[in-house]
């Protein structure tokens, strides 16, 4: 039972607020996606490793490490045409005062209420704009992993200081988890 990237839109909706009591449904309307499909997303996470059944909270150190070493080789960012959309990578809000950009030339997520236009990029999941537009810490993490994925190294080596600092994570606990 191999990941989806789903899992990862539903592991860090879950890692990004503070611990709660969730349910399967609050989880389903607010990623706009079945209940199923994030009872599903749980259940491949927690055979990944990814999530810890006991505490019902994302393995965080792990989320973080698959999402800046490894989900890139697994889900690319896939380009498109130029689109109106919700803008990702260095043009979302958490890393668009950080890097410096043409304003003309951005990456969105195709999204019919976005107020955008720049080239498309594939969103992990296809409710991703719908939910990040309702959820400003979602969309800076999801922006933080699609500069990660675009692969340009400036923008991945400011993007991984952000989401590691979104997830609550240091260099240094980083380091200290790995010795």
């Amino acid at each position: 039972m191999a990941l989806k990237p789903q899992d990862i839109v539903v592991l860090l909706k879950i890692a990004l607020w503070p611990p709660r009591d969730w349910t399967y449904l609050w989880l389903a309307s607010n990623l706009f996606m079945s209940a199923s499909e994030v009872h599903a997303a749980i259940r491949r996470a927690t055979k990944s490793r990814l999530f810890d059944p006991h505490s019902l909270r994302p393995i965080v150190r792990n989320l973080e490490e698959f999402c800046v070493h490894g989900l890139k080789y697994v889900w690319p960012a896939e380009t498109g045409e130029p689109t109106r959309g919700l803008p990702t990578a260095y043009a979302a809000p958490v890393l668009k005062n950080c890097i410096k950009h043409d304003p003309r030339d951005i990456h969105v997520w195709p999204f019919a209420e976005g107020k955008f236009r720049g080239t498309s990029l594939a969103p992990l999941f296809k409710s991703v704009p719908e939910a990040a537009s309702v959820d400003s810490n979602l969309h800076a993490a999801l922006g933080a992993i699609d500069a990660i994925r675009l692969g340009r190294k400036r923008e991945e080596v400011v993007a991984t200081v952000i989401l590691r600092d979104m997830l609550h994570l240091s260099d240094e606990t980083v380091h200290d988890a790995q010795q």
